[in-house]
């Protein structure tokens, strides 16, 4: 099992959407938090079965920081 870095947004309107900043392209959105839950472990899933289709690893370089300002 491999650990990902998920960038969480709360919609204005309503709603959320992820994305995985080490996996390109890979975004969900929900309109609850669990719901984003599921959904962004199913967008992992799916960019990762393509990267290993395509030979390809996830990005090892990415880095989230906290910083206080």
């Amino acid at each position: 099992m491999t650990n990902f870095a998920v960038v969480i947004h709360e919609e204005p309107e309503g709603g959320y959407w992820a994305e995985v900043p080490a996996l390109p392209g890979c975004y969900t959105q929900g309109d609850t938090m669990p719901e984003l839950l599921d959904n962004v472990r199913d967008a992992i899933a799916g960019v990762l079965d393509v990267m290993r289709e395509q030979g390809r690893e996830p990005e090892s370089n990415v880095q989230i920081l906290d910083v206080a300002v």
